[in-house]
């Protein structure tokens, strides 16, 4: 299958590409280049490119592909909260406008990346795909806003999937520290204390780039019927951990840390447990296969092989200061767009 992957440089598309050419499909990436050189370790198998922002896709850049797997976005909340108008931009208006080019292109499967926290304040109770979005932050709210407008498009001849992904961790080759499991290790690594600012009681559910990936995969060859314009809640019931267990992953994981709960920002409200039966169904059996654990120690492994230091686990893996020193340096104007012709693609 010939496949568009957007968003193929980002921490999410460098393990999916490897995926999916895995598994034999033709894969072509599609990419602006914001996070071109955020790369710890070995440098990742690159495919063929387009280096276009998402806001100036054209129809043409869609013509010949299967499906396209959409990745590409601004996936932070802190930066969705510092400037709620780029996020709606780039996550919502550019990702519905890909799906309609997509669809004009005669492109068959659109495969969109959306989120668990389009759930927000759930409590206790397991989620299904069926149960309320009360989504909290910009990010989660663009993220249900495209889910609802893509909808709208399918037909016999185009059908999208959403696929709304636990909180992602895990080592990848464009290496993210501004998610949780990945920032507490590393706090852990570099400082020998795992240090909690909420009072470590609300619920996360996470997932391992690599089973998001196994994921896509197997909802591209999916029967259309049994994935055709719907949700799947994307992870396993095993992760549904709290902020407090997440961080005591970590600390097991770092020799000589320990755990300090601050709760100096008082109880957060993003809290949900999640349901993932729906995909173990739809996608004949598919169960992740990383835990919490696990992944920490892949994490704190790399991080020590790779020679992780501060200053790249502050500045160049955290999402939102890579982009305000990118800003500073004239690199990217206020909108997130490049000043500079090429300046992210190398």
């Amino acid at each position: 299958m010939r496949v568009l992957l957007t968003g193929h440089r980002g921490y999410l598309g460098t393990v999916m590409a490897s995926c999916l050419l895995g598994a034999g499909h033709d894969v072509v990436g599609l990419d602006s280049g914001l996070f071109a050189g955020c790369i710890l370790g070995p440098a990742p198998a690159d495919v063929p490119s387009i280096d276009v922002d998402l806001r100036d896709v054209q129809q043409s850049h869609l013509l010949g592909f299967d499906a396209v797997i959409h990745l590409a976005a601004l996936s932070n909340d802190p930066l969705g909260s510092l400037a709620p108008e780029i996020t709606y931009a780039i996550n919502h208006h550019a990702s519905v406008r890909l799906a309609r080019l997509a669809k004009d292109a005669g492109v068959q499967r659109f495969l969109y990346a959306s989120t668990c926290s389009v759930y927000g304040s759930a409590g206790d109770e397991l989620v299904t795909e069926d149960a309320p979005l009360r989504p909290l932050t910009p990010y989660a709210e663009s993220k249900v806003r495209v889910e609802e407008d893509v909808a709208a498009l399918a037909d016999s001849g185009f059908s999208p999937v959403f696929l709304r992904n636990a909180t992602a961790f895990g080592f990848s080759p464009c290496l993210r520290a501004d998610i949780v499991l990945n920032n507490l290790v590393g706090v852990a690594m570099l400082t020998g204390t795992v240090r909690v600012l909420s009072d470590g009681t609300p619920w996360r559910p996470l997932v391992h780039a690599r089973d998001i990936a196994t994921a896509f995969c197997a909802a591209l060859v999916a029967p259309v019927d049994a994935v055709h314009c719907r949700a799947y809640n994307v992870g396993t019931e095993t992760n549904n951990v709290t902020v407090a267990q997440i961080a005591e992953a970590a600390a097991a994981a770092v020799p000589d840390s320990t755990v300090a709960v601050t709760g100096e920002t008082g109880p957060d409200p993003r809290s949900y447990r999640v349901d993932f039966s729906a995909i173990r169904t739809a996608l004949d059996g598919y169960t992740p296969q990383w835990t919490v654990a696990d992944g920490a120690v892949e994490l704190y492994e790399n991080y020590m092989r790779w020679g992780l230091t501060e200053e790249l686990f502050t500045t160049r893996f955290t999402r939102l200061a890579h982009l305000q020193t990118l800003r500073a340096s004239g690199v990217l104007d206020e909108s997130l767009r490049f000043l500079r012709v090429g300046a992210g693609h190398g």
